[in-house]
């Protein structure tokens, strides 16, 4: 399987989860998805008001230069990680 249909396979492996991630293992998903689909972050950072939408933007921007490559690879990696932890 290639590691397109692999990260592909993730997302749909994601939605079976019997309990909702921790913060943390979310904003992992979340970045690691974003570089891997996106690239590096791009547009303004949220305000401060925004909490979440801010939390989201600097977990992104932390995987600035990473490889989409390498990026699927985590998310692939942390998805199967909490597949075999939550059921």
């Amino acid at each position: 399987m290639s590691n397109v249909d692999a990260f592909e396979q993730a997302q749909k492996d994601v939605k079976t989860l019997t309990q909702r991630p921790g913060n943390d293992d979310l904003l992992a998903l979340y970045a690691h998805f974003k570089q891997g689909t996106d690239g590096d972050v791009s547009g303004k950072r949220p305000g401060m008001l925004d909490m979440v939408g801010r939390a989201k933007y600097d977990a992104w921007a932390k995987l600035k230069g990473m490889d989409a490559e390498k990026a699927r690879q985590a998310y692939i990696d942390k998805v199967e990680a909490l597949l075999k932890s939550h059921r």
